[in-house]
């Protein structure tokens, strides 16, 4: 295919098995991983477990990505859309409360392919939001939770840090475009079933930043409306140089919460300072994909 999925539009021919384009990732979906996840917001993981799937390719390039083995290296093992649709059933069938689609803008059509029939549990889409308005009208009515990152208002800091300076431009869109889908957040028994919850990681020295994200939502959204995670887990990653070398501190955070709660931004979660681990990275051994 001609693809033009993401907000680069590169126009690469990206066939079922050869990468091409930004992403360098094959049309038929790639991934590394497929489990039982635990790690997510509460109310995506449950008890009993998130049934993730994180696929290979990213259309970003955060130079501090926690998951570069697949965003960046590409590691991942290339699956039809009949073997993915496989994996959804078998993760429903360990107990999964629903099925999460980690990084999956590279392989809209074969995901709709696998989504045709509906499954019994909700579909969430676990993306860095940089997403294209059109290819996310795709995907109505087969998505039900949508787990953006709002990364940035800064511009300079979206090139800087994630190559993308129009970030802002096309995420904020593409949160109206999820919200336009789903409606006000739903909750059932400390699950969510249908909504919009958007990420923010606050990273060392952002706080102007992550500022500027909350007062987007303040603006945009009223209180049961939207979901929003202001996440403190940032671990530097090898040949992280400057800013991006340290954690963030304890004091940038209690800032942030306490501009999070000025704002009466109250409908969601926010972290401890024992997330900021590595190992709270899964391990992407092809575990579940076999």
């Amino acid at each position: 295919m001609i693809c033009t999925l993401c907000p680069r539009r590169c126009g690469a021919l990206r066939t079922e098995t050869v990468g091409k384009g930004y992403c360098g990732m094959p049309a038929l979906p790639a991934a590394a991983r497929a489990g039982l996840h635990f790690w997510e917001e509460p109310c995506i993981s449950g008890i009993q477990g998130s049934g993730a799937v994180f696929f290979s390719g990213c259309v970003l390039g955060c130079v501090f990505c926690q998951n570069g083995q697949i965003s960046r290296e590409r590691f991942g093992k290339t699956l039809t859309p009949v073997r993915l649709r496989e994996i959804f059933e078998d993760l429903i069938t360990q107990g999964a409360h629903n099925i999460n689609l980690v990084s999956p803008t590279p392989y809209v059509p074969a995901i709709l392919e696998a989504l045709e029939t509906p499954l019994p549990v909700p579909v969430v889409w676990n993306t860095g939001g940089y997403e294209r308005v059109e290819t996310l009208q795709m995907l109505e009515n087969r998505v039900q939770i949508w787990l953006p990152d709002l990364k940035y208002v800064d511009g300079s800091l979206s090139a800087r840090y994630s190559r993308a300076a129009d970030y802002f431009a096309y995420a904020s869109a593409a949160i109206l475009e999820m919200y336009r889908q789903s409606g006000d957040y739903v909750l059932e028994n400390g699950l969510l079933k249908r909504g919009v919850l958007i990420r923010h990681l606050l990273l060392p020295g952002g706080l102007d930043n992550a500022k500027a994200v909350m007062d987007w939502i303040s603006r945009t959204f009223r209180p049961g409306q939207v979901l929003f995670s202001l996440m403190s887990q940032y671990t530097p990653q090898p040949g992280a140089v400057g800013l991006l070398s340290r954690r963030v501190t304890g004091a940038e955070y209690r800032a942030a919460l306490a501009y999070m709660h000025n704002l009466g931004i109250t409908d969601g979660y926010c972290q401890d300072s024992s997330s900021a681990r590595a190992e709270y990275t899964p391990a992407f051994d092809l575990t579940g994909l076999s």
